[in-house]
């Protein structure tokens, strides 16, 4: 039952229509100057919209359009509705963690978080994520308006009305938690409001009273929503009762973590705010948590439809295949849930695009160089961990990345095949064939003065400004024409968390079963066998780290890393002064070569030594690497204008 209708499922089959309904249907609804005030006015009203069938499912997909999507695109500054974190200008929040350098010094996130000077006294697009440009509560509005007239809808069979209430409830849910992460309790609204209203008293929520009305629309729209979708190719992005609730379980895993659960709040003297926190901690969250997981994977078992993507053989590529295959194509039986803003990537089209902004094979690049901290979070090829110091006293250094010949066509990756799907890295073949997964191509130079790198590891600019390049949703030539969706909700994530949600309930063993489901994707062997001296069939503390871990490995530039530092309040990561690489070329008689091979007659095979130094991030630098981590930042501020209207939004402390 409720099945979908059929029609091809992007965010561009509802924007002409979108267009119509802002303009002069609905009223512009956020927290802002026009919030709730305006009645709907123009030719075209709500009575119209929702007496045609046809037209309340084009209202439906326009609501499908207000969901977040993970990547930069455009400028928004043009827009008549901007979704602020399609801004390239602004930067991902990636780019606060230990997993990335953010070089483009013009950016948001450089201006306001890495030089320390946000304060609540803010424009409306100067935060890591816009309380008021994020289309959250159009999307909140036009949602129950849909809701509330769905059942009177000319034509409509009963079937669909229940099926839209049930997405539209799921949206609503989706929108809640894009801003609860950023900013704890969020003020409630469970209905539309009439045009005549000219004052409003909407409280901020609790944690506890937002964290129950997302889960409470979420298991409502799970009791009527099919598990999965009939056909993938026509209804991607639709959300399904796995979606919810996998959905579910992150809510709920970020309302267990620390951040919100725990003996004292996270910014001292704030113990009566219970925006920010529940008040005390309580282990019956943790419970929760687990319970939601075990259900996922109850119907899971029982449904089937959904699984990792596995490789077709056991090369490193083959595994990079499997991998890149479970996040990136539409038709991917791991992506629970997926939005996107329009169709197929034309690459370097005349958009603000990921690609023409982060790509390394592009002409210049304004963003995201992986750090050494994060290329070392990746294991060797077989599981076992990475260990610099180790690696080096044994003269290894120089395979670190691969071994074998360029020119002999017998090249081997040596590390976790999900490094090369984060990170470009020194010898690293340009492109992965989508059917073989057979690699071709120059390999990536990343030494100083060579044909990719240059100067950037010396000036700190450029794609290899760390010594490393960005790869995730990027992949050069390879993604041309593929959809770009952003897989808002992945399987592996989902065994992940049931893996955090085991450990905090005391379940060491059967956590390590789940997190060694995602690492047998990628051929890696097991967490103990790998880890023999950590004891995480014991210590509950050292296997959360490796959870945490294995989570930025497999979750990269997917938003993961920063909001697992948020949930565990790890201010020291935020705090740590980060790192890069410089690689010198060596020649043969053990001198430094600051030249390119490819385009210099390639003589020889491909360099295989150098000479390394670590080296300290400095353009640009963090205020907190050098101020210390005030708790400040964990919640973003709420804007001061927005504040002072008194309908009731109290501050986040320390701002």
């Amino acid at each position: 039952m409720n099945k979908y209708n059929k029609c091809i499922f992007t965010a561009l089959a509802g924007m002409a229509f979108f267009s119509m309904l802002v303009t002069s249907c609905v009223d512009e609804t956020n927290f802002g100057d026009d919030f709730l005030e305006k009645a709907p006015g123009g030719t075209v009203t709500s009575d119209t919209v929702f007496a045609s069938a046809e037209y309340t499912k084009q209202f439906l997909t326009t609501l499908y359009s207000m969901q977040y999507y993970g990547l930069p695109y455009r400028n928004t500054s043009g827009d008549a509705y901007p979704c602020e974190s399609s801004n390239i200008y602004v930067g991902k929040v990636d780019a606060l963690t230990d997993c990335y350098a953010f070089t483009y010094l013009s950016g948001g996130i450089v201006s306001n978080y890495y030089l320390g000077t946000h304060t609540s006294n803010y424009g409306i697009r100067s935060d890591k994520w816009s309380y008021l440009l994020n289309r959250v509560w159009e999307a909140v509005r036009y949602s129950w308006l849909l809701i509330e007239n769905v059942n009177t809808v000319p034509g409509l069979s009963a079937e669909d009305a229940v099926s839209y209430t049930a997405q539209a409830k799921c949206i609503i849910a989706s929108r809640y938690f894009d801003t609860f992460r950023h900013y704890g309790g969020i003020p409630i609204i469970e209905k539309s409001f009439n045009g005549t209203d000219v004052s409003y008293k909407i409280p901020r929520g609790s944690v506890e009273e937002t964290v129950d009305f997302m889960v409470g629309l979420l298991d409502e729209a799970a009791e009527v929503l099919p598990w999965n979708l009939e056909n993938p190719n026509t209804d991607a992005g639709r959300w399904t009762k796995a979606a919810a609730m996998a959905m579910k379980c992150r809510i709920l895993q970020f309302a267990a973590s620390p951040i919100f659960n725990d003996d004292e709040p996270y910014y001292p003297g704030a113990a009566d705010n219970n925006a920010i926190w529940y008040g005390s901690y309580r282990a019956d969250l943790w419970q929760e948590y687990l319970k939601a997981c075990e259900d996922f994977f109850s119907k899971l078992n029982a449904n089937g439809t959904y699984y990792l993507v596995t490789a077709s053989g056991t090369r490193i590529e083959d595994y990079r295949l499997a991998y890149r295959s479970g996040y990136a194509l539409q038709t991917s039986p791991e992506v629970l849930l997926s939005t996107r803003q329009f169709a197929y990537d034309a690459y370097k089209s005349g958009y603000y695009s990921w690609h023409t902004w982060g790509d390394a094979l592009g002409s210049i690049h304004r963003g995201y160089s992986p750090t050494q901290e994060y290329v070392e979070m990746f294991p060797w090829a077989d599981g076992t961990p990475f260990e610099w110091d180790k690696t080096e006293a044994k003269g290894k250094l120089d395979e670190m990345f691969c071994t074998g010949s360029v020119k002999g066509n017998d090249l081997t990756l040596t590390r976790d095949p999900r490094l090369y799907e984060e990170v470009i890295v020194n010898g690293q073949p340009v492109s992965l064939d989508w059917t073989s997964a057979n690699m071709s191509g120059q390999s990536f130079e990343s030494w100083v003065g060579s044909t990719n790198a240059g100067s950037g590891p010396t000036n700190q600019t450029g794609s290899f400004a760390t010594g490393y390049a960005p790869i995730k949703f990027l992949m050069g030539n390879d993604m041309l024409r593929k959809y770009t969706m952003w897989p808002a909700i992945r399987l592996s994530d989902v065994y992940l968390m049931y893996a955090e949600a085991l450990c905090q309930t005391g379940n060491f063993t059967k956590a390590i079963e789940q997190v060694d489901n995602v690492r047998a994707r990628v051929g890696l062997k097991g967490l103990v066998e790998c880890n023999p001296n950590k004891n995480l069939t014991s210590d509950k503390d050292a296997l959360i780290e490796e959870i945490l871990r294995e989570r930025a490995c497999e979750l990269g530039m997917e938003d993961a890393r920063f909001f697992d530092l948020v949930r565990y309040k790890k201010g020291d990561v935020f705090a740590k002064q980060l790192h890069g690489l410089r690689m010198y070329r060596l020649d043969d008689d053990g001198k430094r070569v600051e030249t390119q091979w490819y385009g210099a007659g390639q003589i020889g095979d491909f360099p295989s030594k150098y000479d390394y130094e670590k080296f300290e991030l400095s353009n640009p630098t963090r205020y907190w690497w050098i101020n210390g981590f005030d708790p400040k930042w964990y919640l973003s501020p709420f804007p001061l204008t927005e504040v002072n209207k008194n309908y009731g939004l109290v501050q986040n402390p320390g701002w």
